[in-house]
């Protein structure tokens, strides 16, 4: 779930994730790496199938409908009464997280599951109205969770009711970040459809009005911390710098020369998109920061933090910090080498549903964001609600609702939950919202010191640290219990 401008698309990584994301799901603008992968490949084999789903399920009078999309593998299903494992779509094609839940394809064959990955509305192909609805809000207003989570219930309804075999199967439901606060919420909100839910990376505590807004970023700062104190340093020198250079005569010009930039910097506002470029990098890399290389948002190599901060290992100021930083974007929006020139402005990851999000991120799902400048390494920015609702006012003709997620999903008090895993990599930004420590028997907190985002439910990897190892093996023992019980 980058940049500090308050009035911005909120990101999970998917999230995120997705994203969740997404993504990536905090309200910051993240731009675009020209050389993301556009996830058109899989290793897995899977069927995809539409089921025809009502547009407003809570009324009456709209009988719409759209046609939600969702991903089905029963290669390894066991026909007589086998589980159902589903994955709560979040912001993006659910091809996407599809490809990047290694985990559960994984563990398939040994619980003889059946894998279900379902679209989340709004996202991939599974948009009513099509895509003339994000220009009309009317259109867009049955965008929430609460839609998306009766998605779900009525799919896994179809899956039992057509589906020989199925009838009595137990589900479990699997989520990361977006979609993992969507797996906690499906359990809490449908515990006779879902048997239990393992939430990954799912910043459940984020969205709420007395969140800490300064969380996000002081985590980030503590992930580049580990592998440089002296890199953070230098990075929280750099705002300045930038500010200083950019204020001279010729400043712009040597700005855009130093950082490859496609289109020369004219403004204030271009150096604000720089900045936020930058930011929006450091944010990524905090959450991918795996052992191992990885395509999930752009090609990077194992431990991406690391590498980030090799070209400011040393104290660094002036020309020499801002040429170092340059060299360290490369890590993210250039490791391949590929791309001639930076477009600091194209755009967005592909097939993260950025318009839908920031949409959600305007009426329901407000996570409160800061940074000080002292505990964290970013420009100091404070959260300003009013200023932030009058964005969403201008853009989607909502007012935000701030108070809302806590009402509806229970706030920090989840004393009535049950059978819910709440894992969370502490490298990860993200853990920041998480629930980190367990609230009962089972509702349990598996925390993973040297994971990044969702890292336990991707696939093995031999360069896998121990303590994620061993966090899947913990969320294997629960699923088998709850699969077990009555």
């Amino acid at each position: 779930m980058a940049a500090h401008m308050k009035i911005c698309t909120v990101v999970v990584l998917l999230f995120f994730v997705c994203f969740t994301s997404s993504v990536l799901l905090k309200s910051k603008k993240i731009q675009k790496n020209r050389e993301v992968s556009k996830f058109s490949t899989s290793d897995y084999n899977y069927k995809t199938e539409y089921l025809t789903q009502k547009v407003d399920h809570f009324g009456f009078v709209n009988q719409d409908t759209y046609q939600q999309r969702y991903l089905i593998a029963d290669q390894y299903w066991d026909p007589n009464g086998g589980p159902i494992f589903l994955y709560t779509g979040n912001e993006g094609d659910i091809t996407l997280f599809c490809n990047n839940t290694g985990f559960m394809w994984d563990i398939a064959p040994e619980f003889k599951a059946m894998l279900i990955f379902a679209e989340h509305r709004y996202y991939g192909t599974s948009i009513p109205y099509g895509q003339t609805a994000f220009k009309d809000p009317k259109k867009m207003n049955f965008l929430t969770s609460e839609q998306a989570l009766a998605d779900y219930a009525v799919l896994i309804k179809h899956i039992k009711s057509s589906i020989p075999g199925s009838s009595q199967s137990k589900v479990i439901a699997f989520g990361g970040s977006y979609g993992g606060m969507l797996a906690a919420w499906f359990r809490m909100k449908y515990p006779n459809v879902v048997q239990g839910s393992l939430a990954a990376s799912a910043p459940i505590w984020t969205f709420r009005k007395d969140a800490d807004c300064d969380a996000f970023d002081r985590t980030v700062t503590g992930t580049f911390r580990k592998s440089s104190s002296t890199c953070v340093d230098n990075i929280k020198a750099l705002w300045k710098t930038l500010n200083t250079t950019a204020s001279q005569t010729g400043g712009l010009a040597k700005l855009s020369e130093m950082f490859h930039l496609c289109k020369p910097l004219k403004s204030a506002d271009d150096v604000t998109t720089l900045k936020n470029w930058i930011v929006s990098a450091l944010v990524y890399l905090a959450m991918v920061d795996y052992p191992y290389p990885s395509k999930f948002l752009a090609p990077l190599p194992a431990w991406p933090v690391k590498e980030t901060c090799r070209p400011i290992l040393t104290p660094l100021n002036g020309d020499n910090l801002i040429i170092g930083m340059a060299k360290a974007m490369n890590v993210f929006y250039n490791y391949t080498g590929s791309t001639s020139c930076f477009d600091i402005g194209s755009g967005d990851i592909p097939n993260l549903g950025i318009s839908g999000w920031d949409y959600q991120s305007c009426t329901e799902m407000v996570a409160p964001s800061c940074s000080n400048g002292k505990t964290d390494m970013f420009e100091k920015s404070a959260w300003d609600f009013k200023e932030y609702t009058n964005g969403c006012l201008k853009n989607w003709k909502v007012k935000p609702d701030i108070n809302w997620i806590e009402t509806q999903y229970w706030g920090k008090n989840l004393s009535a939950a049950s059978n819910i895993i709440f894992s969370n990599g502490l490298l990860d930004p993200w853990s920041s919202g998480g629930v980190l420590k367990s609230q009962s028997d089972s509702v349990v907190a598996i925390l993973i010191p040297n994971g990044a985002h969702h890292l336990d439910l991707r696939g093995s990897n031999k360069a896998d640290p121990a303590d994620v190892v061993s966090a899947r093996n913990q969320e294997k023992k629960y699923i088998a219990t709850w699969l077990k019980s009555t």
